[in-house]
């Protein structure tokens, strides 16, 4: 698929018609909803929830092998915080809802102690069937994911305490157990798959989510009417998410504005794109560093499309379809990453995501409210008309771009719903300014 170009704002378009609704400029109100007219219009925003509350992670229709048909805790927290921001407060309820079903009927998995073994599968699954919230047999896949679980208790404190989400007492009792977990965990030093699911290391972007979820359940607590849960008092829980908070925040002043800074060549890193969702939503990190955390991804990882997760990333490297059998494109590779690596033979050569572009509009939307700032609200602008560039032909908001003989286009993943959750998110805060 070829690109259109578009002078006026140096941009790249994929939908021809998108390029003509876009300005360079600062938008106003009427112009912001004439574009969420034509992305609902086309079916570029559509939400289709299972029966359960939960969203697969993409809604294309034919995704063979790829297990994209499942459900990703991380992506439906994202969804839920879109459709929530949106004003749709019952959709994202209905996910958090769905969420915790599924680990109250697994809670052996956050009681075993088994966990910081070395069987990942032997730890709370953060990917699962959403149509009958049973783990998938016969699957290996590293659930070591310590983010996708802080994750889940960020939403579903942040929901109940917004009255949107009811909790009753097996509702509570498990968000206690999840809470409990990461300190039986010691998350601050556990290794993990983090956000992309690779090979494990220590990884802020993970701890720093776990901080956002135990502070949102700490907020909770402190304004829960209930005396006790699960035999516990609510003071006793609410000092015990305070210690793992502050063991959480001494290994993020450790760590950052890197992702992980332990010595193995494999598993240090200093640029990752994970730490945006640190600065926005989840507001852990702040000030100079969140800063430092934004200016790290625009000049480093930034793409003329879209935005790498992290440089030599072999995810969709070049022909990725064409070097790799659909059944291993997007099997578990966090053992043996090493061998995905070997597609990617030069640096920016890695895949360009689309979830980036339109949550950094968001955040320098919400900076631009509280600062009054011109930058700020030009970042916002620039990075929403490169969201829009986004999208396909086809009216779909893709996962990402990658190099398929030697052209930029979407892999078969499209739509990616944590994209169209981000699209939201982006037009929610434009129309915010432009009011």
């Amino acid at each position: 698929m070829s690109f259109v170009s578009s002078a006026s704002a140096g941009i790249l378009f994929h939908n021809p018609e998108l390029e003509s609704l876009h300005t360079p400029g600062p938008y106003r109100r009427e112009q912001v909803d004439a574009i969420e007219e034509a992305l609902r219009d086309r079916g570029a925003l559509k939400f289709a929830p299972l029966a359960t509350g939960l969203y697969p992670a993409s809604a294309a229709a034919e995704l063979g092998v790829s297990g994209m048909d499942n459900v990703w805790v991380r992506d439906n927290v994202h969804v839920a915080f879109a459709l929530s921001e949106s004003g749709r407060p019952d959709a994202a309820a209905a996910v958090g809802q769905g969420l915790l079903t599924f680990y109250g009927s697994h809670r052996h998995r956050f009681d075993t102690g088994a966990a910081s073994g070395g069987d990942v599968m032997r730890r709370p699954h953060v990917r699962f069937d959403g149509r009958t919230l049973e783990e998938i047999d016969g699957e290996r896949w590293p659930h070591a994911q310590n983010d996708a679980l802080g994750y889940c208790l960020w939403l579903c404190a942040r929901l109940a305490r917004r009255g949107h989400l009811t909790l009753d007492a097996r509702a509570l009792e498990t968000l206690s157990a999840l809470a409990g977990y990461f300190a039986a965990l010691r998350y601050w030093e556990d290794e993990d798959s983090g956000h992309w699911e690779e090979a494990r290391k220590i990884e802020a972007s993970s701890i720093g989510t776990v901080v956002a979820g135990l502070r949102e359940w700490s907020l909770l607590l402190a304004e829960q009417p209930v005396a006790d849960i699960a035999g516990r008092s609510r003071m006793e829980l609410k000092e015990s998410a305070e210690k793992s908070i502050a063991q959480g925040r001494n290994a993020l002043a450790a760590i950052l504005p890197a992702e992980c800074a332990q010595l193995s060549p494999s598993q240090n890193r200093r640029f990752d794109a994970a730490l945006l969702f640190l600065v926005y939503p989840l507001g852990v990190t702040e000030g100079a560093m969140a800063d430092l955390v934004l200016s790290d991804v625009r000049r480093y990882l930034l793409g003329e499309v879209g935005v790498r997760r992290y440089l030599r990333d072999s995810y969709w490297a070049p022909d990725y379809e064409q070097r790799l059998a659909e059944n291993d494109r997007t099997r578990d590779f966090s053992n043996d990453v090493d061998i995905r690596d070997r597609l990617l033979e030069f640096v920016g050569d890695e895949a360009q995501w689309c979830i980036f572009d339109p949550l950094m509009s968001a955040l320098y939307g919400a900076r631009f409210l509280a600062t009054g700032s011109a930058a700020d609200r030009a970042a916002q602008t620039w990075h929403f008309n490169r969201s829009l560039a986004h999208v396909n032909a086809e009216w779909q908001c893709p996962e990402l771009y990658y190099k398929r003989e030697g052209v930029l286009v979407d892999n078969p993943h499209s739509p990616l719903l944590w994209t169209q959750a981000n699209v939201v998110l982006a037009l929610e805060a434009m129309r915010r300014t432009a009011d």
